[in-house]
This record gives structure tokens, C-alpha cells and sequence, in this order.
């Protein structure tokens, strides 16, 4: 799967004033993201897919791929805590033209470990596509382990994890064990050069939505091994990374879009668009990129 190496753009899903969807804007967010991004991930959490229907999210998955006009490869998100209703909903979408699936660890009702392997194991099993599987305990409430994480990489149709744990020694017990060709992501724009060092393979990223390039160049100058050059453009994002998400994410970096001119702020409650402060924030920090260059 070297075609998902380097940067999947976790993309938003632009909203008009009325809160339908803006199509008109998320094909500039595809044009734009292009410039940069390796892979697209449709319908992650960062696309707001718990207050997207079953029909729009079907509607966006269908636009992305008829404006694809970079042909990059698509990861459709498509999980939850309802082992039987995400096998349904697989069965139920239509995925051709995907690449694989994005599916995130059950949130809310805590299972144990082996509770979440057979989760997995059944998504896996039944799925036409290849699995990623997402860990991310900060909105999940749980911790998909390295041991787990490993038993998982066993399975011929689990191709790789979306680590967001931020746990670096779980990472490094993940690439230490795993099977040769299991993708290890960062699934934390911040440790995206990091996660390269130790052997993962790219990012899911926020931020490349808004900021493509540092991505590009961060991919390019890891896999050629200078960590240096890598580091500083991972260190160009240092000051806006913590604004993303600090009244929850997508809200931060469609406030950056909306800076830059791809898309509105609009977010569908129970989230509300950037406070002032958090504007006058975002704005200084792009400021201070922009005079960096």
C-alpha cells in the first residue's frame, strides 16, 4: 500500500450559512490540498461525519471522486460503537473508486481490549476494501494497545493503524513487532516527523488542509533521510497546531480555511464556529507563517 505513504488530508466538510453542504467550496479544498497531499480521507472525524447524514456523506464520498482531479487515492471513514451497524453500513455504501477504509476504535461504551480485537476482526472480515484502523483514546475513552494493534496486523485485511495516542513508546513497540508492510500513521500533525524517524509511514492530517506544503516538504525530506530539514517544517506549524483545537476540531481549522479563503467557518451543532479570540488568534499565528515565508 506505498501509494498511502506520506500525507492523507483529513478533509472538512464545508458548510453554507444554512448548514447545507458547499460543494462549490469543497472542490477549492480539493484543488487546493492537492498541491500537497499524497492520499484524500473522506468522512473522518475532522469531516464531521457524526452530523453528516448517510445520504450526504454518500453525496460527498461521490463528489470527491468525480473532482478528483489529481487522482489521488481515497480512505472512506467508516466505524463506530455499533459492531453490527458498521458492517451494515459497509455493505450498505457504495465504494468503488476507494482505496480503503478509515475505522475508528469504539467511543462511549469502553470495551476491553478483546472486545475491541473482535470488533475489528469482524470489520475485517467482511470488509471488500483494506482497514485502517484509528486510535485515537482522546475522543474514544479507550486505548487501542501495541499488543492489540499487533494481533490486528496479523489479519490480511488490516493494513495499518492511525495512531493519535500520542504515546511514542506505543508507536515504537508497533514498528518494533509489526508485520513489513503494516502502515504505521501519525495521526498528530506534530508527530508526524517524529513517528517518520521511528519508521511510520505519513500522517492524517488537520492541518494539511489549510497548509499542504509543509507536509509535502516534511515527507520529502524524511524519506530521504535529512531529519533536519524535516524538523524545521514541522516546527513552522509549532504555534498554530494548539489553536486547531481548542474549541474541538474541525471549528479551528475551518477558521484557518476561512483566513485563507477556501470555505466558511460554519461548523453543525452541537459546535459552534470560532470565538473571537480564537479568530484573532488563528489569524496572528498565520500571519506570523506567512512573513516566515
Amino acid at each position: 500500500m506505498k501509494k498511502l505513504y506520506g500525507t492523507g488530508v483529513a478533509l472538512v466538510t464545508p458548510f453554507d450559512s444554512t448548514g447545507a453542504i458547499d460543494f462549490k467550496s469543497l472542490k477549492k479544498l480539493l484543488a487546493h490540498t492537492a498541491k500537497g497531499v499524497d492520499y484524500y480521507v473522506v468522512m473522518g472525524t475532522t469531516g464531521e461525519s457524526v452530523t453528516v447524514s448517510s445520504a450526504e456523506k454518500q453525496e460527498v464520498l461521490n463528489f470527491v471522486k468525480k473532482n478528483n482531479t489529481a487522482k489521488l487515492p481515497v480512505v472512506y471513514g467508516i466505524g463506530g460503537n455499533n459492531t453490527k451497524a458498521v458492517l451494515d453500513t459497509i455493505r450498505s455504501t457504495d465504494l468503488a473508486g476507494v482505496d480503503a477504509i478509515l475505522s475508528v476504535s469504539p467511543y462511549y461504551n469502553k470495551p476491553a481490549q478483546e472486545g475491541i480485537y473482535q470488533h475489528f476482526k469482524a470489520i475485517a472480515d467482511a470488509s471488500p476494501l483494506p482497514i485502517i484502523l484509528y486510535n485515537v483514546p482522546g475522543r474514544t475513552s479507550s486505548n487501542l494497545t501495541a499488543e492489540t494493534t499487533l494481533r490486528l496486523a496479523a489479519h490480511k485485511n488490516i493494513i495499518g493503524t492511525k495512531e493519535a495516542s500520542g504515546n511514542l513508546e506505543q508507536c515504537m513497540r508497533i514498528v518494533r513487532y509489526k508485520p513489513k508492510d503494516f502502515l504505521l500513521i501519525s495521526g498528530d500533525d506534530l508527530l508526524t516527523v517524529p513517528l517518520y524517524a521511528i519508521g511510520g509511514k505519513g500522517v492524517i492530517s488537520v492541518l494539511a488542509n489549510a497548509l499542504p506544503i509543509p507536509f509535502k516538504k516534511m515527507k520529502e525530506f524524511a524519506f530521504a533521510g535529512n531529519y533536519q530539514k524535516a524538523s524545521e517544517h514541522q516546527f513552522s506549524l509549532l504555534e498554530i497546531n494548539g489553536p486547531m483545537y481548542e474549541e474541538a476540531n474541525p471549528v479551528g481549522v475551518k477558521q484557518l480555511l476561512k483566513e485563507i479563503g477556501i470555505c466558511e467557518n460554519y461548523v453543525r451543532m452541537p459546535l459552534l464556529p470560532a470565538s473571537r479570540s480564537l479568530q484573532q488568534k488563528i489569524s496572528a499565528a498565520y500571519a506570523a507563517i506567512r512573513k516566515r515565508g
